[in-house]
């Protein structure tokens, strides 16, 4: 599209430059011929008065004060009172440009080389011909710009909608000048907030009926126990409790089997990623953000590390931990990397507060926020690194600390369940 664009805005460049280009070389051309013919006559008319009044007063006329007084000229003289006169040199008859002029006593005539004149053409196009280039330079730098300006976006919202596509719903909120780009941007960002929105409450369901279905099998598995204890000697009432039994443990084993596949199934998305390419990627998102709240942001520690998770889902949770930090930190936020026996970490610490002493244990808790948030950014967080077989831990609470813990590449090949926030 880019190509197109280009071209296309060139092609209408050049075809305006020659519009006006090739018209204006064709004036030019004329009017130095033109004036070139107007100031012959003028000086034949001054000549030819100049002699006549000579002969009037009886004044002899040297031909060598005519070449004097008439430079870089051929002047023929045929007036009544004087032998012919003729001045100067003459120029070649194919590149000879002539004047008159009369009276009813005679008449003289000028002429001069038009290699002179063609000389003052010839650097008069050089010059349009300079501007025309200028011009297409101009239209060259316009057109990319333009063309810049007007597919970076385009590719800017394909990667957002790219990112939607693989779990990372969280707005851009990126605007880019133009009202139609600017539309795109604004629906992605709202359907980004519904697929959050769908996705938090997909996950709260799953987990609410885990505990709710739990609960209620728990209870009944130790009522059927108890029955099957006091049944005594009726061997029938025994042994449909024990049959009870069976069946609420197969069910209790079903919705276990439910929610391991559930999480193996996201086990199973995690790959190999360049944690700097993802942290790289945040940094320089947010870094706008912290310079206009007068804060730095700087990442430290080992570079190169490698670990098994999901793009869209380290994405989305170090956006969390910043986007917190943003709101709620202060000082300069520190990202810094390493890699133990156990796990690759990433801690991002800033210089603020912390967390209060009344959140300190429930800062993961839903809907727990002591600064008047939905009290979701943190849960969903910790649900999606632990989706991908890692942690989310706070390590610290007074400067914040918090700490992501994820599975080394080598460890792909080893499942467990890691699990995340009730």
């Amino acid at each position: 599209m880019r190509r197109r664009l280009l071209s296309s805005m060139l092609l209408v460049a050049v075809i305006a430059v020659l519009l006006l280009g090739v018209p204006l070389g064709v004036v030019v051309v004329r009017l130095i011929h033109d004036e070139a013919s107007q100031e012959l006559h003028s000086e034949a008319t001054r000549l030819l008065i100049g002699v006549e009044y000579s002969i009037s007063q009886e004044q002899s006329i040297d031909p060598k004060q005519l070449e004097k007084n008439y430079p870089d000229r051929y002047i023929q003289v045929f007036v009544q009172g004087t032998a012919p006169i003729a001045a100067g040199t003459a120029p070649p008859a194919h590149r000879q440009l002539t004047a008159e002029a009369r009276s009813e006593n005679g008449y003289v005539r000028i002429s001069r080389d038009a290699a002179q004149v063609q000389q003052g053409v010839r650097a008069r196009l050089v010059l349009i011909v300079a501007l025309v280039l200028a011009a297409l330079g101009v239209a060259v730098g316009l057109a990319i710009v333009t063309s810049l300006r007007l597919t970076l976006p385009l590719q800017d919202l394909a990667r957002i909608a790219e990112r939607l596509g693989s779990g990372d719903a969280r707005p851009s909120r990126h605007r880019y000048g133009i009202p139609e780009l600017n539309r795109v941007a604004e629906v992605l960002d709202r359907s980004a907030v519904r697929i959050a929105e769908l996705l938090g409450r997909e996950r709260e369901f799953a987990t609410d009926a885990s505990h709710q279905l739990r609960t209620p099998l728990t209870g009944l598995n130790m009522r059927l126990e108890e029955i099957v204890a006091a049944a005594g000697e009726p061997a029938i009432v025994r042994e449909e409790g024990e049959a009870a039994i069976v069946q609420v443990e197969r069910l209790t084993a079903v919705i276990d089997e439910l929610l391991a596949a559930a999480r193996r199934q996201r086990h199973s998305q995690a790959e190999p990623i360049d944690v700097d390419q993802i942290l790289d990627q945040q940094v320089t998102e947010w870094e706008p953000s912290f310079r206009r709240a007068q804060r730095s942001l700087k990442l430290v520690g080992s570079r190169g590390l490698r670990a098994l998770a999901t793009t869209g889902g380290l994405s989305q949770a170090i956006s969390t931990l910043l986007e917190n930090s943003l709101q709620h930190g202060g000082g300069t936020l520190t990202i810094t990397t390493t890699s133990t026996e156990k796990s690759v970490v990433i801690e991002v610490a800033d210089q603020g507060p912390g967390i209060p002493e009344e959140l300190g244990t429930r800062v993961f808790e839903r809907n727990v926020s002591g600064a008047g948030g939905t009290g979701l950014g943190l849960t969903l967080a910790r649900s999606i690194v632990a989706a991908d077989g890692g942690r989310l831990e706070l390590i610290k609470r007074r400067p914040a600390i918090f700490a992501i813990f994820l599975r080394h590449v080598e460890d792909d090949g080893r499942y467990r369940v890691v699990s995340g926030p009730a």
